[in-house]
């Protein structure tokens, strides 16, 4: 079983004959421990081709220390990465599976092999305050760092400083001041890896600012959309809290985007990928949807006065969904290992490296992109002007869905009046949610029910959640046309 921590830590290159300055005397230290020499040895694997280090992640086997075994860096802001941990174990040749797993984003498939081995003989210091807590922690690291592929071996020495558990951004600044007077500087490099393999690791090229053209803001945000896809891959494979809905969102604006914009970003040249993010964010929405079906439910149960709650209510629910859930999640995981998803993403960064733009992308953002946000407008309008049943109004959510999308593509443009009108749209995309979980959710409780009673229990509760969810569809199908009418047209464009 894997455990977890978050490390917000910052590297320093230390020139050659120069000492570590004092750091005991800095406010809020009250003491300082150490130093205390640890010898440390790490294998660090990788594809062929250096994907996980290009995209900033580390994956090794350490002998020594007080944390030895496996350990996977994954980025998660400026300064901090989560370290996932597990037991060196007896298959010293190959990483455990459970990592293998959360970098496949990257890998896709490909053999992860040993491409650097590091040894480490580290000194440490421990900044402590008048409790003992740790404030900071220093280390001074002499490397020796060997390149499996290239044979070569280099060696430095260098600086990390570690946040502790009370620490703070503000006591890394007073140890970087302290450590500048002396000439200690920040290392270009994030890992001892990337500085090793920096020959061999192609840099990212820089992320173009939102530019002025239509396909620059259009690209703009679709980036944001790959990196969210990326970013939330391993948390659903760690069946991490909502993970599941941020990447399905991020699939869904992605496709959208493509669609409303498709004059800007060829749709002919990206119909293909459309259609496979239609499939995976299915994939996802089984998952989805038994997750938030069970939650619904349960909230819903917990509303009601106990005298209303007759018979095992809770365990027929945990019963009905807890193989559901389990199993919608084991196939996702296996889609998420197979060839079509891996091509899937290959097409993805296709798309950002080398986009299929049209002359209209080269245009002025701000002439170009409204008429497409007026388009999706009039796309939701053509179906909620004439909503009258569960089938018209699921088919008003979508198209609110897709207008909301094109509005979040075009707001860095508009500014507050973009925000503002994609604010409203959210609440009137949120009403029609309302109204389609109600139609998911109806037969789904008349089934409890009658579960219920060939189980010998009683079904009230479940025919009163039916209902309840009756009595909701029916607000929202009373309330809609008004919450329509207040929306409006996207005058900001």
């Amino acid at each position: 079983m894997s455990t977890s921590v978050h490390e917000t830590e910052r590297k320093y290159e230390a020139p050659t004959g120069v000492a570590l300055p004092e750091l005991a005397d800095l406010p809020g230290v009250a003491a300082a421990a150490g130093p205390e020499e640890q010898q440390l040895e790490a294998v660090y694997y990788d594809t062929a081709d250096l994907r996980l280090a290009r995209a900033g992640l580390t994956l090794r086997r350490r002998v020594g220390g007080d944390d030895a075994g496996w350990h996977l860096k994954l980025p998660v802001a400026e300064d901090t990465r989560e370290e996932v941990r597990l037991p060196a174990g007896r298959a010293a040749k190959h990483p455990p599976k459970e990592l293998g797993s959360l970098v496949q984003v990257h890998a896709r498939g490909d053999a992860l092999t040993p491409v650097a081995r590091i040894r480490t003989t580290r000194q440490r210091w421990q900044l402590v305050d008048e409790r003992g807590k740790l404030l900071v922690e220093v280390v001074e690291d002499l490397v020796s760092a060997q390149d499996v592929a290239e044979k070569s071996v280099d060696t430095w020495r260098e600086i990390e400083v570690e946040l502790g558990e009370r620490g703070d951004r503000a006591m890394l600044d007073l140890v970087e001041g302290r450590l500048a007077e002396v000439g200690i500087t920040r290392s270009t490099s994030s890992a001892k890896l990337t500085r090793l393999l920096a020959g061999r690791i192609t840099p990212k090229p820089p992320v173009p600012e939102r530019g002025k053209s239509a396909g620059d803001v259009v690209l703009a945000y679709l980036r944001e959309q790959v990196e969210a896809l990326k970013h939330h891959d391993p948390r659903v494979r760690r069946k991490e809290d909502d993970a599941v809905h941020q990447m399905r969102v991020a699939t869904r604006r992605m496709r959208s985007a493509l669609q409303a914009f498709g004059k800007v970003v060829d749709r002919d040249r990206t119909r293909a990928l459309t259609d496979e993010l239609k499939w995976f964010a299915g994939v996802l929405g089984e998952a989805r949807d038994a997750e938030v079906m069970r939650a619904g439910y349960e909230a819903n149960v917990a509303k009601l006065d106990d005298s209303l709650v007759l018979g095992p209510v809770s365990a027929l629910l945990t019963r009905h969904f807890a193989p559901m859930e389990t199993s919608a999640h084991e196939s996702a995981t296996t889609v998420m290992n197979s060839r079509r998803y891996f091509d899937l993403l290959d097409a993805v960064d296709a798309l950002i490296a080398d986009p299929p733009l049209t002359p209209l992308a080269a245009g002025k953002a701000k002439a170009v992109l409204p008429q497409f946000v007026r388009k999706s407008y009039k796309r939701l309008a053509g179906h909620a002007e004439n909503a009258h049943d569960d089938e018209s109004l699921h088919e008003s959510r979508k198209a609110a869905k897709r207008l909301r999308y094109a509005v979040e593509t075009v707001e860095p443009l508009f500014g507050a009046k973009a925000k503002k009108y994609r604010k409203r749209l959210k609440n009137l995309q949120t009403l029609l949610g309302d109204h389609q979980d109600s139609v998911v959710a109806r037969p789904v409780l008349r089934e409890l029910g009658g579960q219920a009673y060939r189980e010998g229990e009683n079904g009230f509760t479940f025919g009163l959640l039916y209902g309840a969810e009756e009595a909701k569809a029916a607000r929202v199908e009373e309330h809609f046309p008004a919450v329509w009418r207040d929306l409006g047209k996207p005058k900001f464009v």
